[in-house]
């Protein structure tokens, strides 16, 4: 294995035609197709970089930002973000152009959490980030602290679990759109 990789080595890009079949009822490409396409666009940055098997772990930020049409091409532009000692975030870009009009929009943007497996299914060692520009920089900083963030609040709702008692309920939900029923 290699001890460092740069962030150009992994990028990905993936474009599909949205055909008829991915539409939901409103007629727009359905939000589990695009996120399965980014599962996969995320999957294939994240083995190219790390040389192994690849599983997704956690996804963040995934704000549909605009409707997605059939017969739209949409591009989803990957790279790995940050790395620790066997998880990968990658980042990723989603895009979709009307090939009638060469309109183009940018239609969310997400994370990927990656963790590499070993031949054993065991997590297994990723190859460092070589970080060639600002860019490169400011992306890895950003996941870090997202990270930082992450594991705060797991810790605070970790510890929020043991002292939320439901004797409170009504106070706490006091103004807000739900009504308590006990069966």
């Amino acid at each position: 294995m290699e001890s460092a990789r740069p962030v150009r080595y992994s990028q990905t890009t993936i474009t599909e035609l949205m055909i008829p079949s991915y539409a939901n009822f409103g007629g727009k490409i359905h939000g589990g197709t695009l996120l399965s396409l980014m599962d996969k666009v995320a999957y294939a940055t994240a083995s190219k970089h790390a040389g192994t098997y690849c599983v997704t772990v956690s996804v963040d930020k995934v704000e549909f930002l605009q409707p997605v049409e059939v017969g739209e091409l949409v591009s989803m532009h990957a790279s790995v973000n940050y790395v620790g000692r066997t998880s990968l975030v990658v980042g990723i870009r989603v895009e979709s152009q009307n090939v009638k009009t060469s309109t183009l929009k940018h239609t969310n943007s997400s994370f990927f959490t990656m963790v590499a497996k070993g031949d054993d299914d065991k997590p297994a060692v990723v190859p460092e980030l070589i970080l060639e520009n600002r860019e490169d920089i400011k992306r890895f900083i950003e996941a870090m602290r997202m990270k930082e963030i992450k594991d705060t609040v797991r810790e605070q709702m970790d510890d929020a679990k043991s002292h939320i008692e439901v004797t409170n309920a009504g106070e706490i939900l006091k103004g807000q759109r739900c009504k308590i029923q006990l069966v």
